[in-house]
């Protein structure tokens, strides 16, 4: 759904990329799991309908503390 929502990659690139060998077989699970086909939950974030939830934004967006950075 990440790189879906990514806008950079055809539906067929991404079947591929994910590791499925079947575009028939990604769009049947992507279906079962997101409830829309991929086609339709692309269309959907192009129109804003599919936004990540508060939390998940707020997560990804923290500041990194020093500390928490690990020393290489």
């Amino acid at each position: 759904m990440a790189l879906i929502r990514r806008g950079d990659l055809t539906i067929t690139e991404f079947c591929f990329t994910v590791g499925f060998s079947s575009l028939g077989s990604f769009s049947t699970r992507f279906s079962e799991l997101v409830g829309l086909s991929p086609t339709r939950y692309r269309d959907g974030v192009a129109a804003g309908e599919h936004r990540l939830p508060t939390i998940v934004v707020k997560i990804a967006l923290r500041p990194v503390r020093n500390r928490e950075v690990p020393s290489s």
